[in-house]
Order: structure tokens, then C-alpha cells, then sequence
């Protein structure tokens, strides 16, 4: 009978495709196995492979036929194979999952160092401001009053150049601070103090006594400052 074309005549040919697989090839394989047919004597004749079969007649070949323990072995222990493959399957599972995220992990890990690899080195460098500054810092912590007042000057040229990109025009730095509106800037009198203190030190030099703890209150003015405008960090 040939199908129709439809989606019943689909469905009639799937229907007849596996009732030929479970009553005639499985059944005619397991005779071929066990080696059983119509004519080994004693042994359970079961029908021919081309001849179809019923269900009962399967059962009945299996649970007479000698030489069908194994099967009728794996039938009662059905559920133990089913456990075990179970088991099995969820320890491949974790396996499998275990996998792909380390997958996803190395690559992830890869992404990351090429994209840091893009970048130049110096993007991740501290800004040249910021390197001025820290220098600034380490002068005053050395033990040297030579380098005090070197901390001193520096801190007010950094000053002189924020001024300058605040847009503050003067031939000096004290032209350029009366400039300020005090209401933008409100370390203006720190500033002050601070260039007041440069002043003395660039004009009398080592006339000027200066401490350690004096250039680092200096210097302290000049941070207070700086931090105002974010000029450092």
C-alpha cells in the first residue's frame, strides 16, 4: 500500500515502518543470535522473518527459550542499567558543563590580555602631572633642605601652570592671581600663601631658614590648591 502523500499517509508509513523494526528485524535478529528457529529441534519455533509476529509470540519465545537468559537476565535487571546510565549521564553532564565554562573562562582571559595589548603602555601610565607632584612629595620627605626649597619652587611652577589653564593672563603670577573672583576659587588665600612663602625663598635663598615641617606645610597649601581644581589625583 503506498502512502498518499498526506499527513496521514505520512503517519501510516512511519506506523509500518516500526512495526516492521519491533515484530519482524528485532525478532529475526535475536533468532539469529541465539541461533533458534523452525528447525533446531527442541527450541521454540518462532515465525519466520518475513512473516510478521505478535507481541505475545516475542514474549513467549523469550521466556522458553534456553538460550534467552541473557535477555530475560537484562529484562530483571532493568533498572539497574537504567540507574547506572543515569548516573553515567549526569557525570558526562557536569563533565560537558565543566567544560564550556572553563572554555568561556580562557577565553574571556585571552579577550582580555589582547585588548590590554591594544592599548599602549603609556594609557595606563600615571599623568606627567601627577608624576610632578609625587615628585614634589619625595623632596620634602628626604632629609636635604636643599631639596625643601626645590619642593617649594616646583609646587608654585605647577601652580603658575594651572593658572594658565584656568585662562588667567599676566606677565606674573601675582598679576594673574588678582585676577581671581574669590567666589571660583576658594583656596585663593592658600595660594597666596603659598607663592608669598616661594617669593621669600626665591629672592633671599639660603638666607631663608626653612624646616621640614615648614616646606611640608607648604607644600600642603599648594595640595589643597591643586585638589580644588582636580588638578591632581
Amino acid at each position: 500500500m503506498e502512502s498518499d502523500g498526506t499527513v496521514g499517509g505520512g503517519i501510516f508509513t512511519a506506523l509500518r515502518y516500526a512495526s516492521d523494526i519491533m515484530f519482524r528485524w528485532i525478532p529475526g535478529t535475536v533468532e539469529g543470535v541465539v541461533g533458534t528457529g523452525p528447525n533446531t529441534g527442541s527450541s521454540p519455533t518462532i515465525p519466520s522473518i518475513t512473516s510478521p509476529v505478535t507481541t505475545g509470540d516475542v514474549t513467549n519465545f523469550l521466556q522458553t527459550s534456553s538460550s534467552a537468559d541473557a535477555f530475560s537476565h537484562l529484562y530483571n535487571n532493568w533498572s539497574v542499567l537504567v540507574i547506572f546510565s543515569i548516573i553515567a549521564s549526569l557525570i558526562l553532564m557536569v563533565g560537558v558543563v565543566y567544560c564550556v565554562l572553563r572554555i568561556f573562562q580562557i577565553r574571556k582571559n585571552e579577550e582580555l590580555r589582547f585588548r590590554a595589548s591594544a592599548h599602549p603602555v603609556a594609557a595606563k601610565d600615571v599623568s606627567r602631572v601627577q608624576l610632578r607632584w609625587n615628585h614634589i612629595v619625595e623632596q620634602t620627605r628626604t632629609e636635604s633642605e636643599q631639596n625643601w626649597r626645590l619642593a617649594i619652587l616646583e609646587a608654585d611652577i605647577m601652580l603658575n601652570d594651572l593658572l594658565d589653564q584656568l585662562g588667567y593672563k599676566g606677565e606674573t603670577m601675582a598679576d594673574k592671581m588678582k585676577q581671581i573672583d574669590r567666589s571660583r576659587f576658594n583656596s585663593i588665600d592658600l595660594a597666596w600663601e603659598g607663592h608669598r612663602v616661594r617669593n621669600a625663598i626665591a629672592h633671599q635663598g639660603s638666607l631663608q631658614a626653612i624646616t621640614q615641617r615648614e616646606a611640608r606645610r607648604v607644600v600642603g597649601l599648594y595640595e589643597q590648591v591643586f585638589r580644588e581644581f582636580r588638578y591632581i589625583a
